[in-house]
């Protein structure tokens, strides 16, 4: 029988900067349920990638004194390792500068154009350059852009605009007869509520004072925007334009995940565009909300971002996965601490998990040679267990047709929490100890069965525990629908212990390490100038001149520079400060050949915390400017002893 087809697609990631874990959160949700999809029989197709058009990308290469291909190639190398590391299985990473993909964007803004969706006029209003959006006067709030607070600048420029305002009704109407269109429901409230039932303006869809784009082709003085470009890669990437049969097997999408932040353009305007276009349009839309950091959202000016790749260096890709899941309520914002990360290590996977597949293996190698035994008479506790394994299955099915991730994964956890219990039930101890080898028997047998189905039910959450546990058991995964039925596990099979699935932690330990990993990686990636494009907040505060004398700035003679063995754009530097002589290491190797450097003084904050940059531990800053791509290391304007304070 011919599969039947699931579409899914994370948003068109803009890269503007390297992917903390709050970008990671939608792209983990959407791999699991691609697993979940495939396993089920599906025939699961994932699409990711990026949207690196606009006039951001254009100023910010032009600033570091590249050119924008140049700029992001760079960003979406790092996301695509990030993906790497994640594991994450997808089908397609589309990129809106693919030839290919720029090719049918032109030709749906021509299809558009033609049909008279699109038109010509001047458009009159502020424009917030960091959302790249048009507001109107009653749009703004207290003068600023309502989306991110920030000023904006009025223009009046000519533009190309697609016939928003006529799809308002319509939409309104597909949003009644459709209830899952939008989700979840508070979404769908707050579109209706803040946006259509204020009705609908036609909307800007080209730009004429940036070049970086995809070109109008029938008019090169107007570059498409985002709307058409960025959204038509959910069409592209499955072949629109190109291939009709991969297209049409694919098409329409059956879930669009993407951070709430993007949903408008979402659930107003692409299915606008998809109505203009006489294609179906997606089956569901659904905006989770944000990983807070201590409850508040992760930005990298704030200095509380969270990088998924020390997680996943030091506990395993698996361990990440079930936390995001476990959690957070997909659909509402979730705060993410180390504690709480690191308790649910200990808790739901050590304690839990661990302990369960390692004590009933012992077992089985204790009483019976690591030979799993046949099953004889059942009674009641047994029944119990059997029935809750054997129902886990639908209510995790359920469970994740909602979405509702965290409790298709605490189904599982009551399943292995209920089995932990059955052994200080049955007691298999004294079972053995007094010589009731046929109920000891069937005692080990249905913890075996148990922890299969426990196996089985977690793969498409955390695939590499899934593999371990029955490489333990001696068996190959049995498949989705074997887990309705107790009595699959072949009696006489032999077992063998393996390594703790999750050793138990130090959890004041490893708190200090993962601090002190994930501090390491953003003073790292604060040094690479090739990615640092401009973020996602305001300018910083200002502060006080108390809050300057915190910093410790002396002059420092360079005795030795040398390049770093692990990091092509990282220099180490052995410099005279008064009498010390200590170690720093510094992002400007692009700018500086090492002996260049030997012998000149420059200014270093000196109070700092160390840190480990790519195996090398540096005590300190070197200060420098920089502007259009040119940087410079900063001195004084005459020769001065090292260790002069700089003040």
């Amino acid at each position: 029988m011919e599969k039947k087809k699931y579409y899914i697609t994370t948003p068109i990631y803009y890269p503007n900067n390297n992917f903390h874990l709050g970008h990671t959160y939608t792209t983990i949700v959407a791999d699991v349920l691609k697993r979940f999809k495939r396993i089920q029989g599906y025939d699961a197709y994932l699409v990711t990638g990026t949207d690196e058009h606009g006039q951001k990308i254009e100023e910010t290469a032009k600033k570091a004194g590249q050119e924008p291909k140049e700029y992001v190639d760079k960003i979406v190398e790092s996301a695509k390792k990030l993906w790497k590391d994640l594991e994450i299985d997808y089908d397609a990473f589309i990129r809106s500068t693919n030839p290919e993909h720029e090719k049918n964007v032109a030709d749906i803004f021509t299809k558009l154009y033609e049909k008279g969706e699109i038109y010509k006029d001047v458009y009159k209003g502020h424009y917030c350059t960091p959302c790249e959006s048009f507001w109107t006067e009653s749009q703004l709030e207290e003068g600023k852009c309502p989306d991110c607070g920030r000023e904006v600048d009025y223009r009046e420029e000519e533009s190309y605009f697609f016939r928003l305002s006529k799809y308002r009704d319509r939409l309104l109407k597909y949003y009644e007869e459709h209830p899952d269109f939008i989700k979840p429901i508070s979404r769908k409230n707050e579109m209706v509520n803040n946006f259509l039932d204020k009705g609908l303006d036609d909307l800007s869809v080209s730009r004429s004072n940036f070049d970086w784009g995809v070109k109008v082709p029938f008019d090169d003085k107007h570059v498409i925007y985002v709307w058409i470009d960025a959204l038509s890669c959910y069409l592209t990437a499955i072949g629109y334009g190109t291939d009709d049969v991969k297209f049409n097997n694919y098409w329409p999408a059956n879930i669009h995940l993407m951070a709430k932040e993007i949903i408008r353009f979402h659930v107003i305007i692409w299915p606008a565009l998809l109505m203009a276009l006489d294609l179906p349009l997606p089956d569901q839309i659904f905006a989770h909300g944000w990983i807070l950091f201590e409850d508040d959202k992760m930005s990298k000016s704030k200095g509380n971002v969270v990088y998924a790749e020390p997680i996943i260096e030091r506990y395993g890709v698996d361990a990440l996965k079930y936390f995001v899941l476990r959690e957070f309520t997909f659909g509402n914002d979730g705060s993410f601490s180390k504690d709480k990360f690191l308790q649910r290590l200990n808790s739901d996977l050590a304690n839990d998990l661990g302990n369960l597949v390692s004590r009933t293996i012992q077992m089985v190698v204790k009483y019976n040679g690591g030979i799993v035994p046949g099953v004889g008479e059942i009674d009641i506790v047994d029944e119990d267990l059997i029935e809750m394994a054997t129902s886990t299955t639908e209510k995790v099915e359920e469970a994740m047709d909602e979405l509702a991730f965290s409790s298709a994964l605490e189904y599982i956890w009551k399943l292995i929490r209920r089995t932990n219990k059955y052994i200080d039930e049955t007691t298999p101890w004294i079972l053995g100890k007094e010589g009731k080898n046929e109920r000891l028997n069937t005692v080990l047998y249905n913890l075996i069965e148990s922890i299969r189905i426990v196996a089985q039910l977690i793969e498409p959450f955390m695939p590499h525990t899934s593999m371990r546990i029955n490489e333990q058991l001696g068996i190959a995964p049995m498949g989705w629908e074997s887990t309705r039925n107790f009595g699959k596990y072949l009696p006489g099979t032999e077992i063998s212990r393996g390594d703790n699935l999750f050793p138990r932690l130090d959890l004041e330990k490893e708190a200090e390490i993962l601090e002190k990993m994930n501090s390491d990686l953003i003073k790292e990636r604060s040094l690479d100038k090739k990615v640092e494009i401009v973020d996602d907040e305001m300018s910083k505060e200002e502060i006080s001149i108390d809050d300057f004398d915190k910093l410790e700035l002396k002059v420092a003679e360079v005795l030795e520079c040398s390049y770093h063995h692990k990091a092509d754009r990282l220099l180490v530097f052995k410099l005279k400060i008064g009498d010390e002589t200590r170690q720093i290491v510094s992002g400007i190797r692009k700018y500086y050949e090492p002996e260049d450097l030997v012998g000149k003084k420059v200014i270093a904050i000196t109070n700092l915390k160390p840190v480990m940059l790519r195996g090398i531990e540096s005590n300190g800053m070197l200060l420098s400017a920089e502007k259009n791509g040119k940087l410079t290391l900063l001195s004084t304007l005459a020769d001065i002893e090292s260790g002069a304070v700089i003040s």
